[in-house]
């Protein structure tokens, strides 16, 4: 007796098909390169966490700025998240100095340990400032304009008295006489020397010379500056809050005749 067929047609030739309890071709070698890509994650995920931690700056030194401050000057080398990676820094400035600032002829940016940075600031030597034009034209110790500003910069003096009819950036400014340049250094260096910031500097016709202390105006004349100056820091702190002008034209070493004549 034949034995009977189990198997059932299906109406217009459709039905499903029959499993052979084999998997499909390919589907361990899919698996296989998933794991791959997810470990190569894993381990690139690992190295940037790494890098992150291990050259995250926390100390940044900053040297040679004066006319910027130093949160200032952090954030002109700061200028994104990466920038607080050291390692980051080390290529992106690495034998690159920034420079276009205002009052800088340059910055570097060196890495000294994984945390730790120093920013070395090389300003613009700037001896004073005139007022032109709504603007201060800042010039350095040979004349020469090397910035203009809308912002006034504590530590240098405005320079008045001096007759000029044009300024022209990065050009000497044309005044009658160069040798007050001269002067101005060599008042500045004598300023610094006793720790002296004055606001002004004042030339006459004769170019006698008279400083700016707030109120207080002193005028040294032409002659013995330094012998004059390096008595200020006596003569000054008795002057608080007073104003009016302190007569030194006439003071040497055998005759220290020095008066004040007070505004009110």
């Amino acid at each position: 007796m034949a034995a009977k067929n189990n198997f059932r047609l299906m109406a217009g030739g459709k039905g499903k098909s029959l499993s052979t309890g084999k998997k499909k071709k390919g589907g361990g070698f899919k698996m296989l390169l998933a794991g791959i890509l997810i470990a190569i994650l894993c381990l690139l995920t690992g190295i940037l966490v790494f890098i992150m931690n291990r050259y995250k700056v926390e100390n940044i030194v900053v040297e040679g700025n004066v006319h910027y401050s130093r949160e200032e000057i952090i954030g002109m080398v700061m200028t994104d998240r990466l920038s607080y990676n050291s390692l980051y820094l080390s290529f992106k400035y690495r034998d690159k100095e920034i420079k276009n600032i205002p009052f800088i002829e340059t910055m570097s940016v060196k890495v000294g340990a994984p945390d730790t940075i120093t920013i070395t600031v090389y300003e613009k030597s700037v001896a004073g400032y005139v007022e032109y034009m709504g603007r201060y034209m800042y010039f350095d110790r040979g004349g020469v304009v090397v910035e203009s500003s809308e912002t006034k910069t504590q530590g240098i003096p405005q320079v008045i008295g001096v007759n000029f009819d044009h300024v022209i950036l990065y050009e000497p400014l044309p005044v009658e006489n160069n040798d007050i340049f001269q002067q101005i250094l060599s008042i500045t260096q004598m300023l610094d020397k006793y720790e002296l910031v004055t606001d002004k500097i004042y030339f006459n016709e004769s170019y006698e010379i008279t400083l700016y202390f707030d109120q207080v105006r002193v005028r040294l004349g032409s002659d013995n500056l330094e012998e004059k100056i390096m008595r200020l820091p006596y003569i000054l702190p008795e002057l608080a809050g007073k104003s009016g002008i302190v007569r030194m034209e006439n003071y040497s070493d055998e005759s220290e005749n020095i008066t004040f004549e007070s505004d009110g």
